[in-house]
């Protein structure tokens, strides 16, 4: 009878959370579309709103959306479309046309969610943003941008994918991209299903998470076969981190990701810099996602 208390408690919680779904490769790419059906299927209320087109390593730079001077990528609108815009047989897949710390919040999120959405998702992103990469990720800013105004996030990246159109999951269901988008897309659920059922706040104030991914090569080709790791975004020998694994020096995500092993990174980052937080806030997050972390 608890289990069964449990099980509708959390079934609700996840029914009720409000997921904005975003990038910076574009709203027609496989991996974001990957994702964005992990999320349904697990019963997230979410809205897809990502740039019109590709505009990776635009950091968090910002601008206008205009008019489109040329055809959305991979052709899903054309030259002349509006500023931004929705897929006409499903309204929740959104467009808008700037960088993507513009993309979040398209006239339509007032209508679906009737006020700020409770999470922000950026990505997956096609390859990884580890180390100084994150200070240029279009992906990581638009995380970050949600962050500073006030809406908990998390950026997700991944070594295996590519530029590839979202049409592939369906036309190539065995290909290695498309493999490769449900593992990743099944692993993010995986870690949101326990962060989002963790008690208020979902992350302290002015902090995200920065999550990526190893290539889905060798062993690496089942969700089961993934463990998430608790890194530090940069390294810096003079650093006291939260106490974990018996050290209180956390591995920095570039050096876990490159492991064998399966292992995905799981940073704590400060919104306002990009960088690295204390470990009290790392405690924080490590509180929150035990059950799911482990040592490398």
């Amino acid at each position: 009878m608890f289990t069964g208390i449990v099980l509708l408690a959390f079934t609700f919680a996840v029914s009720a959370t409000n997921i904005v779904l975003t990038n910076d490769d574009g709203w027609a790419v496989a991996l974001v579309r990957a994702q964005n059906d992990a999320l349904n299927a697990a019963g997230y209320n979410v809205v897809l709103s990502c740039p019109a087109e590709n505009e990776s390593g635009t950091g968090s730079s910002t601008e206008t959306p205009k008019v489109l001077t040329s055809a959305c990528e991979f052709n899903t609108c054309p030259s002349g479309s509006p500023a931004t815009g929705f897929n006409a047989s499903n309204t929740r897949l959104n467009y808008v046309n700037a960088f993507p710390v513009k993309v979040r919040y398209p006239d339509a999120l007032a209508s679906v969610f009737g006020g700020p959405p409770n999470f922000v998702v950026s990505g997956p992103n096609v390859g990884n943003n580890l180390g100084s990469t994150v200070l240029v990720s279009g992906t990581v800013g638009a995380a970050t941008e949600a962050v500073l105004e006030g809406i908990p996030a998390a950026a997700f990246s991944a070594a295996t994918g590519s530029q590839s159109s979202f049409t592939t999951l369906t036309s190539s269901p065995t290909s290695t991209d498309t493999k490769a988008a449900l593992i990743y897309g099944a692993l993010s659920v995986k870690l949101l299903n326990v962060l989002l059922a963790s008690s208020a706040p979902i992350l302290p104030a002015g902090i995200l998470l920065n999550v990526n991914y190893p290539a889905t090569t060798g062993s690496c080709t089942s969700t089961s076969a993934f463990k998430f790791v608790l890194t530090r975004i940069n390294s810096n020998s003079s650093a006291v981190d939260v106490q974990t694994c018996g050290t209180t020096r956390l591995p920095t995500e570039s050096s876990v990701v490159a492991m064998s092993g399966c292992f995905a990174s799981v940073s704590v980052m400060n919104a306002s810099n990009k960088g690295d937080v204390n470990a009290t806030m790392q405690g924080v997050v490590l509180n929150k996602l035990e059950s799911i972390l482990s040592c490398s």
